[in-house]
């Protein structure tokens, strides 16, 4: 594996780590070519578990014997760059990452029935755009028994650098693709729906009829104006959180976290 010392980061190659958008880095044009970043070894590994190629490595000159070097042996004849510790400090939130960046080749999406293949219990996150709530939700996903994560195409990419370093690495644990807006993917291969809403008609989410869903598809809204009316309408099942002190909303991750737990599959 050769390794290459730089001495600016517009030195060839460098740039998927330091000034291509995160929309350059998915390729949108050439989706076969896109590429995310993973940062720190820990989340880098988990992502070499779960079968993620690995295409170029950044990291201090200090790791290549130490942090990174279990990286480095995985990974074979990949570019490693490394440099000066001002110099790749420099990247933004660098210096918060044991000082390791790996760019990763990204897989095509799977389908829907692909991902919800033997699974009871699915999350879809519908138009959530903050990285962060996207990383902790995919987390709490993995904590709590959830088997697939669906995204509507207006909702935040997941390998969003932010929002991997967020889930830390769990975005590679559980599996997950885009679904469409009106949620007929799901509906056609047997999966019941519940909005998590508060209306008029809403249950709450203790309900016991809800645990006796064999295939059920939890529907989590945007961090500001909740779910669409018509995703409401829709929808087999309206769920709420029961809350106190008059708080009429939680947190959309928050929420996620509540409900995977009380809804998962028994």
């Amino acid at each position: 594996m050769p390794v290459i010392e730089i001495t600016s980061l517009a030195h060839p190659g460098v740039e998927v780590f330091s000034t291509l958008t995160e929309a350059q880095l998915r390729n949108r044009l050439e989706p076969g070519k896109g590429i995310f970043i993973a940062e720190s070894p820990k989340v880098i590994n988990v992502a070499l578990d779960a079968g993620y190629e690995p295409l170029s490595l950044m990291c201090e000159r200090k790791h290549i014997t130490g942090d990174a070097a279990r990286i480095i042996e995985r990974s074979g004849d990949i570019p490693v760059y490394t440099g000066e510790r001002d110099l790749l400090a420099s990247l933004t939130g660098y210096t918060l990452t044991r000082g390791v960046l790996c760019a990763m080749r990204r897989p095509a999406p799977p389908s829907v029935a692909q991902v919800c293949e033997g699974a009871r219990r699915v999350v879809v996150i519908d138009g959530v755009v903050d990285t962060t709530n996207i990383g902790a939700i995919f987390r709490s996903a993995a904590a709590l028994g959830i088997d697939a994560v669906l995204l509507t195409p207006d909702s935040c990419d997941p390998l969003n650098r932010r929002a991997v370093r967020v889930s830390m690495g769990s975005v590679f644990l559980v599996p997950w693709t885009w679904v469409s807006n009106d949620l007929h993917e799901l509906t056609d291969i047997g999966f019941k729906t519940a909005a998590m809403a508060l209306s008029d008609n809403s249950i709450s989410i203790d309900n016991p009829l809800l645990t006796q869903v064999d295939r059920l598809a939890i529907v989590m809204g945007t961090e500001g104006d909740g779910l669409p009316q018509a995703t409401i309408d829709h929808a087999d099942y309206v769920v709420r959180i029961p809350m106190a002190h008059n708080v009429d909303s939680l947190n959309v991750a928050a929420a996620a976290a509540v409900a995977f737990w009380e809804l998962r599959a028994r």
